[in-house]
């Protein structure tokens, strides 16, 4: 699957224009993360989504007066209880999302999309930066930055300069949000290429997992339907940890890619059967079950009940870890930890 600023230079690059759809806040239970984007095209086909059903289809329907008029739109949207149960969302909530034109005969767009498409190539991590105008004028490329640790792309911009000597102070810390810097809003979007490792069920393995993987360098996400488990007093080390209802819907709550690690270690086979069947259809980079042999070929027949491939199982790395014999939870995630590493330098 092609990098989302790929895509977006090679749309330019191909002189075709598109709406841009950003997710810019998010409350309660909406169905997608800030950041959170979606390329709508000009036939109103999409690539990418921002959570399905209503949602975006009032996206849609926005988008086309983006398209008359070259304008940026910023909307907030309420979920009723209603409308969030067709999304797969426990209860309502609100987004804010921002919907701009990305015109190919901007020269400057093109330029900052070529950038930030070779930057991330390169695997550098990066921040993009958006001015966002008032209602009814339009992003032209000349109102986006790229900011490296060390380098800075797009016009001069005094302000501009100001806000990346703020985000170089915490450069690998830096979060999406939105500041208000002389009297002008401008977007920051950090766009790093860490490979996260999330980890499905908060029980003891998972602590343990979490303690090494943070110490390995990658972002890690812990879920579970359990509060009482999945919480900050139990994984302190871990980059996030969130309370989902249940494992249904996992893909509401993560962004599953190529540079994804999945570890299912939930309390019970039904629970590993729905996470693992939801990420084989995920470009995860690594997808590992914990269980006995016993319970792989049990979960896996329920699998190829409903349609699953040999083809696909053989993604999954069941029994989980490379084979040292581990018993104690510690044991188990260096084991785990071991594989990750194996997977990562690609010599599986």
């Amino acid at each position: 699957m092609k990098d989302l600023y790929e895509i977006i230079y090679e749309f330019l690059d191909r002189k075709e224009s598109f709406v841009l759809a950003t997710i810019l806040e998010k409350f309660g239970s909406a169905p997608r993360e800030q950041g959170t984007k979606m390329i709508i095209e000009k036939d109103f086909s999409i690539i990418g989504t921002i959570g399905g059903g209503i949602f975006e289809a009032m996206a849609i329907k926005l988008a086309s007066k983006v398209f008359q008029s070259g304008n940026s739109i910023v909307r907030d949207f309420s979920l009723t209880n209603e409308g969030a149960s067709a999304l797969g969302a426990a209860c309502g909530g609100e987004v804010k999302l921002l919907l701009e034109y990305i015109d190919f005969n901007d020269n400057k767009m093109l330029e900052i999309y070529r950038k930030a498409s070779e930057i991330k190539r390169k695997g550098i991590n990066f921040t993009f930066v958006t001015k966002i105008p008032e209602e009814g004028k339009a992003i032209k490329g000349i109102d986006k930055w790229i900011c490296t640790e060390i380098g800075f792309f797009g016009e001069e911009n005094d302000t501009v300069q100001s806000i990346f000597g703020k985000i170089r102070e915490n450069f690998k810390n830096t979060a999406f949000e939105k500041v208000n810097k002389d009297g002008e809003e401008y977007l920051i979007e950090p766009i790093f290429n860490h490979e996260t490792v999330y980890i499905l069920g908060a029980g003891h393995v998972a602590q343990k997992i979490v303690d090494i993987t943070k110490m390995l360098d990658f972002k890690t996400v812990v879920l579970d339907d359990r509060e009482e488990f999945s919480n900050r007093e139990r994984f302190k080390n871990a980059d996030e940890v969130k309370v989902i209802p249940c494992f249904d819907n996992l893909l509401n709550y993560i962004k599953v890619d190529c540079r994804s690690y999945i570890i299912i270690v939930t309390r019970g086979h039904a629970f590993d059967k729905d996470a693992l069947a939801q990420m084989l259809k995920t470009d995860a980079k690594y997808i590992g079950m914990i269980g006995s042999k016993t319970k792989r070929d049990f979960v896996y027949e329920c699998l190829m009940n409903e349609g699953y491939s040999v083809r696909d199982l053989e993604k999954v790395h069941c029994p989980i870890g490379l084979p040292i014999s581990a018993q104690t939870p510690e044991e188990i995630a260096v084991s785990i930890a071991a594989e990750l590493v194996k997977t990562r330098r690609a010599l599986i």
